[in-house]
């Protein structure tokens, strides 16, 4: 899936525009933490960068995250916008997931605005993603996974709510093991036709070609607790850098049981398009 569903490191400062994101400072203390010696767990949310596994046939895989941002200032007059993300993921064959994701979006915009506030569904998403080769302990290439998206406008444009265009899009995975317990992984993608719009945060204007990109570090700390970090962003084929998306996330998940997880992550972006300052809740259950 793709929150839709990657860049430069930064800590959070503010500045003249705003939030903005810089990570060197932060970066040394990231790693520190994720090559802490410690033990699994694993899932993409609620991260954005994908990550290589699939649901094992027969079986469902069901994710709900709710993520409340603060919105850029070029968003004016929506100041703030709440998205609840439903997810279902089947395992259709091995190594062949198919899944369906819908969010519900509220935005909540400037006092002498009207309406103050705007609720409805966005965009429903289908996805099919194809795991064609696992990592394995006697070879040092990672494992490999594509998959294809067509984003559906189910959301009512005059409100805000969806972009009002269909979107075509496909994204590889690179997904590795570091050292004992820590994985890395790579998102790469390109929307054919299309934008990355989910209510008001997105890139807008375009419906053209847009390169999507993520990386990821994730590191099971103990048998119930993972914490990561990513970088996720996006560009138009103009590689106009303000229109584009940029931001950062760190986060994880808390074993609840083998099959169900508390997902977790605080969010900072950069550019028009990105939320300047997030955080998400969810949950994520085996069937």
């Amino acid at each position: 899936m793709q929150h839709t569903r990657t860049a430069l490191p930064a800590g959070i400062k503010q500045g003249p525009n705003g939030w903005r994101v810089g990570f060197p400072r932060l970066l040394p203390l990231l790693l520190l933490l994720l090559l802490w010696p410690t033990a699994t767990t694993q899932a993409q949310q609620p991260f954005i960068t994908d990550d290589a596994d699939v649901t094992d046939k027969g079986r469902l895989h069901f994710e709900f995250s709710n993520e409340f941002d603060l919105l850029q200032r070029d968003a004016f007059p929506s100041l703030k916008q709440n998205s609840s993300s439903f997810e279902l993921a089947y395992g259709l064959f091995k190594n062949v997931e198919v899944s369906i994701e819908a969010p519900l979006i509220a935005i909540f915009n400037a006092r002498e605005t009207n309406p103050r506030r705007v609720f409805g569904v966005g965009d429903t998403n289908l996805a099919i993603k194809y795991n064609f080769r696992q990592e394995r302990e006697d070879s040092r290439l990672p494992a490999l996974t594509i998959s294809g998206n067509i984003e559906l406008p189910t959301g009512d444009v005059e409100r805000g709510l969806g972009s009002g265009i269909s979107d075509f899009s496909v994204n590889g995975v690179v997904q590795k093991s570091l050292i004992d317990r820590t994985k890395f992984r790579l998102n790469s993608g390109i929307i054919f036709s299309g934008n990355t719009v989910t209510g008001a945060v997105g890139i807008r204007g375009s419906r053209g070609t847009v390169f999507t990109g993520g990386v990821s570090v994730v590191r099971d700390f103990t048998g119930e607790l993972t914490l990561g970090a990513e970088f996720s962003g996006a560009r138009t084929r103009n590689f106009d850098l303000g229109k584009g998306q940029l931001q950062t996330q760190i986060g994880g998940n808390y074993a609840l049981r083998d099959d169900l997880t508390l997902d977790f992550g605080v969010i900072a972006g950069r550019f028009s398009a990105s939320p300047r300052l997030g955080a998400q809740l969810g949950v994520s259950i085996d069937f």
